[in-house]
């Protein structure tokens, strides 16, 4: 849905660049924060299925009312030669509509491919293999929908209608949910295992209440069910850490307790896999924070990009024009060819130079992709110098027209944002799923989506606080709306600057964090 909406606010809301730019980034932002109810009530009460089945049917209906503020008269803006003036109530519609679509994400982004990861054996070596490979396909079938998205669906709303170009995808996503039940007999489900922030709050709790307690070099004194599984349903134990020993305190047994023996409060004494669980939280939490500059540099492509675009000669041939957020499909078509040459070609050669299975480390792999971003947005700022640099040559600067350089020139900065997608993305895929407690698989799924709401706020907030900067005393700033007086290679500058500083930041996390172990039937731990 982002691939197109800034026209959309640009063609039909009749909003200037900075106001429609940021309301595609708060929306966008919005759909990667609402993970986290999702997630919630997945691993909590209702399982990933039920959570998938449920705002599957909230998504459609944000669809239909988003067609219907583009088809019905009363709807829709009225436009009057070439200028459409939506009233508020439409504007409202719209807004209400996107945000339906929101919820309806929130529920389906973090459930989806955990749901889909739970379908393998993890104590099977030939399912584990694959699970692996999994989360590689899962995104390039992703990119299939996006490329279709950002090629034809984009084609069909600048040239036959926003109705035809809203109303398909309403169709497509009641056929996804026909075929989603379809499948409900083959599939495996994890159980929910309760609320996880409830967990998270009594191990806080507990550690704070024990404060004095002396935490003993013995994990095994400390507090653990003697089954084969966790306390905690659908969950198996995890390995004691000597990481974060303060919260180590939860799990001490006071002579009180010893005595008494269980039920045991649970805000006053958790085990020790309880205590882990919140452990591998913690552990995560800088990785993830690394993520947000790349989900700023990744939200551009929706923004800037189809911004610096719409300036740019669009034709193919004499008679065909490529709209300007249609190059996107090269950042799909960039995922579409490395998935499979990471898959089949850079896994199984670093596989025999490291020894690993899965031939990078998965912080390797998103390190990667982190240095690729910041080439993306080399590319983008060069190409912008090039186009303010043919504006002055040719005295352009109120030419309304396009400035004769093809648009075909950003192909490499939408290639090189989807190499980095295949290496930071799929990677945070996998590393947040694999790194997570059993039973918060959908919050650690969704922990790692809000990377991406986060982006694309910063986003918002680099784009206003520029603004205000750069529009004192009169001047016109980095990004007016007219981008031929402005210096939108300025941006892309600070986001290549920023992308290098959280590369840096990056490095030292990596090689601070341990990764999790989980303890096996016989006992034995295994990482």
């Amino acid at each position: 849905m982002s691939t197109n909406l800034v026209n959309y606010m640009l063609d039909r809301l009749h909003q200037g660049n900075t106001t429609a730019s940021n309301n595609v980034t708060n929306w966008s932002g919005t759909c990667y924060i609402m993970p986290l109810l999702g997630a919630f009530l997945a691993d909590a009460y209702w399982g990933r299925y039920w959570t998938i089945a449920t705002f599957m049917i909230v998504y459609i209906f944000g669809l239909v009312l988003l067609t219907m503020t583009a088809s019905v008269k009363g709807l829709k803006p009225n436009c009057q030669n070439g200028v459409c003036d939506p009233t508020t109530a439409q504007t409202a519609v719209v807004f209400l509509a996107l945000y339906l679509i929101a919820l309806g994400t929130g529920g389906i982004k973090p459930c989806v491919s955990s749901f889909g990861a739970d379908q393998f054996d993890e104590t099977d070596e030939s399912e584990k293999k694959r699970k692996s490979s999994f989360f590689n396909w899962f995104y390039f079938s992703i990119n299939i929908g996006a490329l279709v998205a950002s090629s034809v669906l984009v084609w069909i709303q600048m040239n036959v209608g926003w109705s035809w170009g809203f109303g398909i995808p309403a169709v497509v996503m009641a056929i996804a949910v026909a075929s989603f039940f379809l499948g409900t007999r083959l599939y495996r489900h994890q159980k929910p295992g309760g609320s996880p922030y409830t967990r998270i709050a009594q191990v806080i709790v507990a550690s704070f209440r024990k404060s004095s307690a002396q935490v003993t070099s013995d994990s095994s004194l400390l507090y653990e069910v003697t089954d084969k599984e966790s306390a905690i349903q659908g969950s198996r134990k995890l390995e004691h850490t000597d990481e974060f020993k303060f919260f180590d305190k939860a799990a001490v047994m006071t002579p009180e307790e010893c005595t008494t023996g269980p039920p045991f409060d649970p805000w006053r004494l958790c085990t020790v896999t309880q205590v882990e669980e919140l452990k591998s939280i913690v552990r995560i939490l800088p990785v993830w924070a690394s993520g947000i500059i790349f989900s700023t540099v990744y939200s551009q492509m929706s923004t800037m990009f189809v911004l610096q675009g719409n300036t740019l000669d669009p034709h193919m041939g004499p008679h065909f024009k490529i709209p300007a957020a249609s190059l996107s499909i090269f950042d799909t078509l960039s995922v579409i060819v490395w998935v499979p040459l990471y898959d089949r070609i850079i896994v199984p050669l670093a596989r025999r130079i490291t020894g690993r299975p899965r031939g990078f480390t998965q912080l390797t792999r998103m390190g990667i992709g982190l240095v690729i971003s910041i080439f993306a947005m080399l590319a983008a700022g060069v190409l912008e110098v090039v186009r303010l640099r043919v504006v002055a040559r040719h005295n352009l600067y109120d030419y309304n027209g396009f400035v004769p350089i093809s648009i075909f020139w950003q192909v490499p900065e939408y290639f090189l944002v989807g190499a980095a997608e295949v290496f930071t993305f799929i990677g945070q895929l996998e590393f947040f799923y694999d790194q997570a407690p059993d039973a918060m698989r959908s919050m650690c799924s969704a922990l790692s989506l809000t990377t991406v709401a986060l982006g694309n706020y910063l986003s918002t907030l680099l784009v206003t606080i520029v603004t205000a900067i750069t529009t004192k005393n009169g001047k016109l700033g980095w990004i007016p709306d007219n981008l031929n007086r402005g210096h939108l290679d300025y941006f892309f500058w600070l986001l290549a600057v920023l992308s290098l500083l959280n590369f840096f930041v990056y490095l030292w996390i990596a090689k601070w964090y341990s990764y999790k172990a989980t303890v096996t039937d016989d006992g034995e731990p295994s990482g």
